[in-house]
């Protein structure tokens, strides 16, 4: 018989630092006291289009630790910002390379919920669902909630 955590499911959140994404963070951590579930905290990080001065280059292996680092640190510092230093659930921070809809779509594959903010940093201000929040809802193998900034 598993454990209750592993029995209750997995909820994973979009984290991006973005107001949107930490108030989406701490619905999920609410909604995981009630459940019983575990909480994982999901970032992306990508190589930037324009990698070099002239053209693209390939980045070295020195930069892509580089770019993974501070999606980390980022990662950290805005689940502490949003929760603080003891969450009241066990929440894991997963970086991981490629786009955000992507690796949230691939991390929530045997989730029981999938939560992104409405609206992330990048995008225009003007939208009512940013991109990811879109191709989350039209392609995730499981439920998706998608929290509106200022609806806490």
């Amino acid at each position: 018989m598993g454990d209750q955590r592993e029995d209750a499911g997995r909820i994973v959140v979009g984290v991006d630092g973005s107001d949107s994404s930490k108030q989406a963070l701490r619905w999920a951590v609410r909604q995981a006291e009630l459940t019983g579930a575990a909480v994982e905290a999901v970032t992306a990080w990508d190589i930037p289009q324009f990698h070099g001065s002239l053209a693209w280059l390939p980045p070295s292996s020195s930069d892509e630790g580089a770019l993974e680092a501070r999606a980390r640190q980022e990662l950290e510092d805005a689940v502490e910002e949003a929760l603080g230093s003891r969450p009241p659930v066990e929440v894991r921070t997963v970086v991981r390379y490629g786009t955000p809809a992507s690796v949230l779509l691939n991390a929530a594959r045997e989730a029981s919920l999938l939560v992104v903010g409405s609206r992330g940093l990048g995008g225009f201000a003007g939208l009512l669902l940013g991109s990811v929040a879109q191709h989350c809802v039209q392609h995730a193998a499981c439920p998706v909630v998608v929290f509106r900034e200022g609806t806490e």
